[in-house]
């Protein structure tokens, strides 16, 4: 097996498959749910909308899947400091049943120098969740784009209980991006916290998963190589490391990932 092949196999194992259109429907959430189940492996989970909650969980347990998580989104994808509106959200998003919830980092206000509206939401939000429902931050870190504040709003969201620290909603001009990945990382290793990292928007090949891979583990370890600490957001990735595998299918529907 080569290298770019061990990368396509992580990279389905660590993918969040997602598809966040404003038409998606019922059936396109299906079909996700189907593509998760891969040749080559299941995905780690599907992001969608939280409409959609219910959808995603009956067709994975109809698949015998319930193993693939079902992650969603909040405070999407504008990133207001409405943090009330956030906390609401990620509620009823829990109550729904989502196992994970993906929210966006209020980045404008972080960048007008408001630190504690941050820090309040993402607070706010992982009590909202619990114990049991992994909360994941979105910095839009293409949207900070300096590397000093996109390790400033990581050491925040880690401060404030975030599970998970992503780079993008997928939904702007720059989104993932090695260099801010690198910041993120520091951020983690700095704390000593357990958080994990994900990377959202423009990993599109076997090549991108595995550099992303190789600089988690020359930052942190390889322990964080699994499920728990690693995911990327993606939708057209799937296809792409499927045909490195030679279990090529039909590639997923572009939804800004």
């Amino acid at each position: 097996m080569t290298d770019l092949e061990r990368a396509a196999i992580h990279g389905i194992q660590l993918m969040d498959l997602t598809t966040l259109n404003l038409d998606d429907t019922d059936k396109v959430v299906s079909d996700l749910c189907e593509k998760a189940v891969s040749k080559s492996g299941n995905t780690a989970a599907v992001c969608i909308y939280p409409q959609f909650i219910t959808t995603a969980k009956a067709k994975l347990n109809a698949l015998n899947a319930s193993d693939i998580l079902v992650a969603t989104v909040t405070n999407f994808p504008h990133g207001n400091d409405d943090v009330a509106q956030a906390v609401k959200e990620t509620e009823e998003a829990v109550s729904l049943g989502a196992d994970e919830v993906d929210v966006v980092f209020p980045y404008r206000a972080f960048l007008a120098g408001d630190n504690q509206v941050g820090f309040d939401l993402v607070k706010g939000c992982k009590q909202a969740c619990g114990e049991n429902v992994a909360l994941k931050v979105i910095l839009e870190t293409g949207e900070i784009k300096s590397p000093e504040l996109i390790k400033k709003a990581s050491l925040i969201a880690i401060e404030a209980g975030a599970d998970f620290i992503k780079t993008s909603t997928g939904k702007v001009p720059v989104n993932a991006t090695l260099e801010a990945a690198e910041q993120m990382l520091l951020a983690i290793l700095e704390t000593g916290a357990s958080c994990g990292f994900k990377a959202a928007g423009g990993v599109k090949d076997a090549q991108d998963v595995a550099d992303y891979l190789n600089l988690t583990r020359s930052i942190l370890s390889d322990e964080w190589i699994c499920s728990q600490h690693f995911r990327f957001g993606a939708s057209s990735l799937l296809g792409n490391l499927l045909n490195t595998l030679g279990t090529g299918e039909e590639q997923t529907t572009n939804a800004g990932y």
